[in-house]
């Protein structure tokens, strides 16, 4: 009988969580945000010489002054420029889908954050620089659409696997939240290994509230598979943790170890080939979940709040 109660009542509560998650999507949905979407990279690939002092009059930001015209000329003319343009019109002849997400993600944001300005979109590209994918700077949220081109094309050979697999078109609109979570989580002031995990917990939270929609995996950058094992080894990572007393340790090792991009996460253990990278990142994300869901408390009043205080009320307990 006792069972049967149990059961009712959180079934009760699933309700009311959906419901109020509903309700507050209906209001989202009304949100009005706008912005335009400028194709830069077609307009710089279509211009010529002649049209260099137009493109330069209109988008000066693009044009740093201390590079004379002669640079964007030879670029314009250059071999490998002309075969990145032809393979951006390849992939994006048309913008109007990923414009369509970032209309949405633009919606939550500004619903979360009401003085959030919306930044026009700008796309671009870079030579494949894919250490700045997508780039936020108030006004503008620039995309490099040469390092959405598929994680297998012709222009990513050399480059390590782990960056790869989030070259594609589907990740565009989470690295630019990314981008722009980034202005409004504080850096973390403590050198803890918590204090980083829970500064990347918090980016991925606001990327859950934004993202509402998206799967786990996308958010965080991870394949499927990936993702499954750290929810079926989470306990175990959590044990590792702790029982190796890296919650507190300030060791600069822990950083590329657990939380930066790397082929896997390094236990110093025979199944670490196994495992994904960021699995520090991961445990922060899942304890400001539970922090949030545990306290009342604004997104505002946890994105100021420091690690520890985060850790001591957030009775974050992992997945068996």
């Amino acid at each position: 009988m006792m069972k049967r109660i149990l059961f009712a009542f959180f079934l009760f509560l699933s309700l009311i969580s959906c419901n109020s998650a509903s309700k507050r999507e209906e209001e989202i949905a009304k949100v009005n945000v706008d912005f335009k979407t400028i194709r830069f990279d077609k307009l710089f690939a279509e211009a010529s010489p002649k049209q260099l002092p137009r493109l330069k009059e209109e988008f000066p930001y693009l044009f740093p002054e201390q590079f004379p015209d002669s640079v964007w000329i030879h670029k314009m003319k250059d071999t490998i420029q002309l075969e990145i343009n032809r393979e951006v019109e390849k992939k994006y002849p048309d913008f109007s889908e990923s414009e369509d997400e970032f209309y949405a993600l633009f919606q939550h944001i500004k619903f979360y954050f009401p003085d959030f300005e919306v930044p026009d979109v700008i796309t671009v590209t870079s030579e494949v620089d894919y250490k700045n994918k997508t780039i936020y700077t108030g006004d503008y949220l620039f995309v490099s659409l040469d390092t959405y081109l598929g994680e297998d094309h012709k222009f990513y050979i050399g480059i390590v696997e782990y960056f790869k697999r989030n070259f594609t078109k589907d990740q565009i609109v989470p690295d630019a939240a990314n981008s722009i979570a980034e202005k409004y989580v504080p850096r973390a002031k403590s050198r803890t290994f918590l204090a980083n995990m829970i500064y990347y917990g918090k980016l991925l939270y606001l990327k859950d509230i934004w993202l509402p929609k998206l799967s786990n995996w996308r958010k965080i950058g991870y394949t499927k598979e990936q993702w499954q094992f750290a929810e079926a080894n989470e306990e175990m990572i959590w044990r590792y943790f702790v029982d190796n007393e890296l919650i507190f340790d300030t060791d600069s090792n822990l950083a590329p170890r657990f939380l930066y991009p790397a082929p896997f996460s390094k236990f110093y253990l025979s199944l670490d080939a196994e495992t994904p990278d960021r699995l520090g990142q991961y445990i922060g994300w899942q304890m400001v979940k539970s922090y949030m869901g545990r306290n009342e408390v604004s997104i505002e009043q946890m994105l100021q709040a420091d690690a520890e205080t985060i850790f001591n009320n957030a009775n974050y307990k992992p997945k068996k």
